[in-house]
């Protein structure tokens, strides 16, 4: 086991700055201290990054056979989730938000915030218990600003549903505690407690045999993490995790996305960019984003290949802001920047410091070592069949997954490493995301 490097975050394009615990935020360290970054040129980094670059997959690319299309919407949600910081200025008066304060923890704070006390906005006045919704949308204000924690919960419709369906999910929990004679005072916090459990199953159950495959992810379930924490380590977020590896779902993004039966398939950008309010004509069915037994096959996502759709080569300024080099709206682009910009080694020395064979040029279509990110994708290509990740990626994302919600006191894994969904499911014994966002009739 090596120590970790801690670094503070600020989610921009700035170099990373080390120091001995983060001033603000949650807490960013590295898992290879030891390697040095990759030094590459930034025409390198464009031609590789920009529109006709090796990442462009503006031509298409190969579905997934196994990955519904929803599965990198989910992600992405997990790692807001993973890195909400909430201010320390905020007026506290709750003791498990201020507790919770710079922690790591995939708990649902995005969906909270700081609870019905500090954010009573977000929150029902007929049932105290419940989040606000209004309809099939977040509730806003006069201007369409959604009263939600963290705004990156409204970049896109399908990010904006989601937070809609999870608010479901633990307004449904509070009417079935409340049929079970739990006390009103007791309500808000044991829904959350169970909404918060089932969403860790799902990470651990549904999405990280998704992401990593379905061997690597039993290992590190019954095993844990052999490079990620060691006893007594304070929990945090690895660069390469955060940076590079975890953007893997960016490559899985599709082209376009049928939303329900109603409307036409369109692009992910500009056509279902949020931060507006959500005609009811543009509500998600997610039976057409997850595979629901009994219905048709979802969607399917794009194969993990090192492409990324056209939509994601050219982001609105609604995302991004203005740029003074439009080139800079490319998502590829600016992953492999951020990854530079914090000084992450290549792949092919992550490869070889986790004992494992590194890609070849031929594999990765370029000449010299290649940015962890993009190496993560190509690795996925030529040993996953772009289906999961490799050995690379697999290790850093579920390694991280797993250690996380094993470190969170309040996680299902540690409070009761026996406890299994309450929730109906559609097959005995097996929870999954369509489970929690289209109930079972």
């Amino acid at each position: 086991m090596r120590p970790h490097r801690t670094v503070a975050r600020d989610h921009c394009l700035a170099p990373a700055r080390a120091t001995d615990t983060a001033a603000t935020g949650a807490r960013y360290g590295r898992l290879f201290p030891e390697l040095p970054p990759l030094i590459i040129s930034v025409d390198r980094l464009r031609a590789l990054g920009q529109s006709g670059g090796l990442c462009d997959g503006s031509d298409g690319s190969e579905d997934a056979r196994g990955t519904a299309a929803g599965w990198p919407v989910f992600g992405q949600y997990v790692a807001h989730d993973l890195t909400a910081d909430r201010s320390a200025l905020t007026m506290r008066a709750d003791v498990d938000a201020l507790r919770n304060l710079h922690s790591p923890r995939a708990n649902l704070e995005c969906l909270y915030g700081d609870g019905p006390t500090a954010h009573p906005f977000m929150y029902s006045h007929r049932d105290g218990a419940k989040l606000l919704l209004n309809g099939h949308d977040l509730p806003r204000n006069s201007e369409g600003v959604a009263l939600i924690p963290d705004p990156r919960q409204d970049v896109h419709l399908p990010m904006s549903q989601l937070q809609v369906a999870l608010a479901r999910l633990h307004n449904r929990l509070v009417d079935r505690l409340r049929e079970d004679g739990v006390p009103d005072q007791e309500l808000f916090q044991e829904a959350r407690r169970a909404a918060t459990w089932h969403y860790q199953w799902v990470i651990l159950n549904d999405l990280l045999p998704a992401a990593v495959g379905p061997e690597r992810a039993e290992r590190l379930l019954s095993r844990g993490p052999r490079i990620f924490l060691e006893d007594g380590q304070a929990p945090y977020i690895p660069l390469e995790f955060a940076d590079a590896a975890y953007r893997y779902g960016h490559s899985q993004v599709r082209a376009d996305f049928r939303v329900n039966d109603s409307q036409p398939p369109v692009p992910l950008f500009p056509d279902l960019v949020g931060f507006r309010p959500v005609p009811p004509e543009r509500a998600i069915d997610w039976r057409l984003l997850f595979d629901v037994p009994g219905e048709p096959p979802a969607q399917r996502a794009k194969k993990i290949d090192g492409r990324l759709a056209g939509s994601l080569m050219g982001l609105p300024t609604e995302v991004v802001g203005s740029v003074d080099d439009p080139v800079m709206a490319s998502l590829a682009l600016r992953d492999l920047e951020r990854g530079v910009a914090t000084g992450l080694p290549s792949g092919e020395s992550v490869a070889r410091a986790l004992g494992e064979q590194p890609l070849s040029p031929t594999q990765t279509g370029l000449d010299g070592e290649s940015p962890l990110w993009f190496y993560v994708l190509k690795e996925a290509e030529v040993r996953g069949d772009g289906e999961h990740l490799g050995p690379v990626g697999g290790t850093i994302v579920g390694e991280v997954l797993v250690g996380l919600i094993d470190r969170d006191p309040e996680s299902y894994r540690v409070v009761d490493p026996s406890w299994r969904p309450s929730l109906p499911s559609r097959q005995a014994g097996r929870f999954t995301i369509a489970d929690a966002l289209v109930p079972p009739t």
